[in-house]
């Protein structure tokens, strides 16, 4: 009954949001645009936040460790989420579930609820400026550009981004306060 009823939903949610959704891939046709958001989304795969991983000790000594334990921690916790929320609720990606966009960029799972780059990003955006508040003049931006073209590129919804970027937060604030 959960299921069908939660399907039924995304169902509703994807005819509201669609419309949003072609508004944002038809920047990906641009000359510049397009490319721009695949470069971001590729970056945002993990090698932007991996190498933030690994120049954190370099820079900061070895009190940046226990900030590299706290992204690793969430980023276990954030894949096991995601992936328990994208098995129930099975929903299909804007680029599936209609023709007319353009989607340049292969998604690494079959399923857009919610965004995790999304949630990575944000999770480790919060972690990072929680003890480097400097860091935020970078991370922060990329962050919202990550988000951005997960739409732009047709591979989620907005209310993909948004579940992916408060859930982000919240396993950050945990991981933050707790480890």
């Amino acid at each position: 009954m959960f299921q069908y009823t939660l399907r039924g939903t995304i169902g509703k949610m994807d005819q509201v949001e669609f419309p949003i959704c072609m508004v944002f891939n038809n920047f990906c046709q641009r000359q510049i645009i397009g490319p721009l958001f695949i470069w971001i989304s590729r970056l945002g795969n993990g090698f932007f936040w991996y190498s933030f991983m690994v120049c954190l000790p370099i820079c900061y000594g070895i009190e940046a460790v226990k900030v590299v334990e706290q992204m690793f921690f969430s980023g276990i916790i954030n894949i096991l989420f995601y992936t328990m929320f994208k098995s129930q609720t099975l929903r299909l990606r804007p680029y599936q579930a209609n023709k007319a966009l353009i989607w340049p960029v292969p998604p690494l799972d079959k399923y857009s609820f919610p965004s995790g780059h999304t949630l990575h990003a944000v999770a480790f955006t919060f972690i990072l400026v929680s003890h480097y508040p400097v860091l935020g003049w970078i991370t922060i931006p990329f962050t919202i550009l990550v988000a951005l073209s997960r739409i732009v590129l047709g591979l989620h919804y907005p209310s993909d981004v948004l579940a992916g970027g408060v859930s982000g937060f919240l396993v950050a604030k945990i991981t933050v306060l707790f480890i």
